[in-house]
């Protein structure tokens, strides 16, 4: 992949506030086949809410996300544009995958019927080819032989890792990670990220909000640092994490890896 590669995802020129305050202020940013991309940033400074908005979870004031050819969120109709309805929503949100700082399985449901759901009841695909998907994806991600048990039957880091097999059976085009290890314990973190730095290695195209200075600069192709809705800067990881230009990431990056050390 070369800087010739056309996007598969771009957002241009993105907006978002809620009554006065204005929580993103002309975000753009783009994503290539294959590549992990992860913001970084203090809390506040929109890195989520920049998520939410790429699949229309969370509705943008202004600004376009485009995935490939495909305008998400809206439609041209009459020399104007409007917003789409969540049912016409639905196949976008599918090929956008999001994975949550909390895991939200359904907790009277076992482990693959909780990752067949969603290609039953969304794709309506023939249950025993769901339940092989479900079964292909949760060797993926390690846990396999965890097929049987229920949400409540497994650790922090199994539940997070059923969450991540669950995105995967949409086979989406993109998956967004939203701090998936900030809800677990200490211990239990390592284990996300093997399965992450695997999906990064097999070519998955994929955007990652985390506090995980460290992994991000093993893992991602491109990191950009926000604060205060904007983009302050971004590059590679190497750039970007070992080399800052700007005072603002200097500090935040220094107070971070100080933590973790």
């Amino acid at each position: 992949m070369n800087d010739s590669t056309p996007a598969l995802l771009r957002v241009n020129d993105l907006h978002k506030q809620y009554g006065a305050l204005e929580v993103l202020k002309g975000i753009n940013l783009d994503l290539k086949p294959g590549q992990t991309l992860s913001l970084l940033g203090p809390s506040g400074s929109g890195k989520s809410t920049c998520l939410r908005c790429i699949n229309y979870l969370e509705k943008p004031n202004q600004g376009e996300i485009w995935l490939g050819d495909e305008l998400i969120g809206q439609r041209q109709q009459g020399g104007r544009r409007r917003l789409l309805s969540d049912r016409e929503m639905a196949p976008q949100r599918r090929e956008i995958a999001m994975v949550f700082q909390l895991f939200y399985l359904w907790p009277h449901l076992n482990v693959r019927d909780n990752v067949a759901l969603g290609p039953i009841k969304a794709q309506h695909m023939p249950r025993k080819q769901a339940y092989e998907l479900a079964d292909e994806m949760l060797e993926k991600v390690h846990l396999r032989h965890k097929a049987e048990a229920f949400p409540d039957h497994l650790s922090g880091g199994q539940q997070q890792r059923v969450a991540i097999a669950r995105a995967l059976a949409q086979q989406p085009k993109v998956i967004l990670f939203d701090e998936p290890t900030s809800a677990l314990d200490p211990e239990l973190v390592g284990e996300v990220l093997s399965v992450i730095r695997d999906l990064a290695e097999e070519g998955r195209s994929m955007i990652m909000v985390t506090h995980e200075v460290r992994f991000a600069r093993d893992v991602a192709d491109r990191v950009i640092f926000m604060d205060g809705g904007k983009i302050i800067e971004q590059g590679s990881a190497a750039q970007v994490i070992d080399q800052p230009s700007h005072e603002r990431t200097r500090s935040f990056l220094g107070r971070m890896l100080a933590e973790t050390a």
